[in-house]
């Protein structure tokens, strides 16, 4: 724009100082050369921009933003607020201004959480805007626990307040009160970096997740990627279960610590947002004996301990009765001699698409513990059919396993599960089984995109999380694996996935 003026201005300059219209032709030399002198109009540009520590002293050294194309970007290598910083910048030109403010380097203070425009004006009027991006941290959103005690028991909760700095793309959080302790086994008793469950004093939804008070924070300290749990949610959220937990990464400090990147996810629980059981269903689990607290109520069929995570209930209740009867009349018919039939077989009890389901996105993670361990949720509603599902807990799945078949990505896995197996025998089941691979195989490539595109996002919190933690290039138990670095960890993941997907194909 201020080239084409300047053009303009210098011919009209011609125009005015001569010609063949003889209308000058009195004046003399001197008055034709100071008639119209030409005017040189200096262009609008910003040719730096920094944040010092003389003007910013919270920061821990100057920032230098570098400059491609019009835009300036910088990384704040900390989680420092960035709300009120005051920016130094050089340019040619008038006068700087952002959002139609005038700014002065060194003095006019910016909320930086946003990607700001400045703009340059020159003497004519010409303009040159410019984008300034500041990254904080790792560009993850920051959640800030504070509590009265360290957390130290999975059974008790201490109490304190929670925090949430949105960033960018997530709504906020102001303070409010919460109680928080430890939940999980392996993962509470083997690693350094404990799992949390938190219960906020309201309900509230956390990153666009439905509202609920209870909040898991998971670890993932055996996963190297941080992917597989999101891995496989993701994959519960394209079948046709009723409902599978969402989550979300996010930078977290406790009590003025940086423990790492968590993932933020929804618990298996009751809740019209979570298993909706309306009023009088049942939320069940295969379990283990060593698995269980002191008032976990359980029952058994000829094949597994089921363990009654909602309602709240005793042996004495006619509920419990009533549930622990209509399980072992279907794992009964299940096994008898006519469990096919399609008018008195085990098909009545059931709604076989969420077992199809359930069944392929286990056994596409080669989920170790879904084969008859733990974790084997199923839930039923007097009236309507058991539903298997939700589907829970894979960081030690996609091969993350080297005490057993689990680490390699050939074979079956999750097909001999007892209930599966023998469905398995049923023409029907089967048939449905491969109809619903081909269609989650047609996804394939855009899963293994997804990855791709989640582990660029968690770049740099994945970097802050192993300087905290120190687990790249060891071995972590159960790593199969050890590779030194996080781009290895992931494309060991997508080449196990893509193994595994390729030979089922085969079966």
């Amino acid at each position: 724009m201020y080239k084409h003026r300047f053009l303009l201005i210098i011919l009209i300059m011609i125009t005015a100082c001569g010609g063949d219209t003889g209308e000058n032709d009195d004046l003399n030399v001197d008055e034709q050369t100071t008639a119209s002198p030409v005017v040189n109009v200096e262009a609008p540009e910003l040719t730096s921009f920094s944040l010092l520590i003389d003007d910013n002293p919270e920061l821990e050294a100057d920032i230098h933003f570098s400059l491609e194309g019009n835009s300036f970007s910088a990384r704040l290598p900390n989680a420092l607020s960035v709300k009120s910083l005051v920016p130094s910048f050089t340019y040619s030109g008038n006068a700087v201004t952002s959002d139609e403010v005038a700014q002065v380097s060194g003095q006019t203070p910016q909320d930086l959480s946003q990607i700001l425009t400045y703009t340059v004006t020159n003497k004519a009027g010409d303009t040159e805007s410019y984008t300034v991006d500041l990254l904080r941290f790792t560009g993850l959103p920051i959640i800030y626990l504070t509590t009265e005690d360290a957390i130290t028991s999975k059974e008790d909760y201490v109490t304190g307040t929670f925090r949430l700095d949105g960033w960018r793309h997530h709504e906020s959080i102001e303070q409010m009160e919460m109680k928080i302790r430890g939940r999980g086994n392996s993962t509470w008793f083997l690693h350094p970096k404990k799992p949390y469950q938190m219960k906020l004093e309201s309900k509230r939804s956390l990153f666009a997740m439905p509202e609920d008070k209870k909040w898991l924070f998971l670890a993932e300290y055996s996963d190297k990627t941080l992917l597989r749990n999101h891995l496989a949610f993701e994959l519960g959220r394209r079948s046709n279960l009723r409902w599978s937990p969402s989550g979300h990464f996010a930078e977290v400090f406790v009590n003025g610590q940086h423990d790492g990147v968590y993932h933020i996810t929804e618990k298996v629980e009751e809740g019209s947002n979570r298993v909706d059981l309306g009023d009088n269903g049942f939320l069940l689990e295969i379990d283990q004996p060593s698995r269980l607290d002191p008032d976990d109520v359980t029952f058994r069929t000829p094949r597994f301990l089921i363990n009654i995570k909602e309602p709240d209930l005793s042996d004495s209740d006619a509920e419990y009765e009533q549930v622990r009867q209509h399980i072992n009349e279907f794992e009964t018919v299940l096994f008898s001699a006519n469990f096919a039939d399609p008018d008195t077989g085990y098909a009545g009890y059931i709604d076989m698409d969420s077992f199809v389901d359930w069944f392929l996105v286990n056994e596409i993670a080669k989920n170790v513990d879904a084969k008859w361990f733990s974790s084997i949720y199923f839930h039923w509603i007097p009236g309507d059919k058991i539903h298997m599902g939700p589907i829970w807990d894979f960081d030690l799945g996609f091969g993350n396993m080297d005490y057993g078949d689990p680490e390699y990505p050939e074979e079956w896995w999750v097909r001999w599960n007892p209930w599966i197996d023998r469905m398995l025998d049923d023409p029907v089941f089967a048939k449905r089984t491969k109809e619903r691979f081909a269609v989650l195989n047609a996804q394939r490539s855009e899963i293994k995109a997804n990855i791709l595109q989640w582990s660029e996002a968690l770049n740099l919190a994945q970097k802050q999380n192993d300087s905290v933690w120190k687990t790249l290039g060891i071995y972590v138990w159960p790593n199969p694996v050890v590779y030194n670095s996080y781009d290895e960890e992931v494309t060991h993941l997508v080449n196990w996935l893509d193994t595994r997907w390729i030979g089922w194909q085969k079966q």
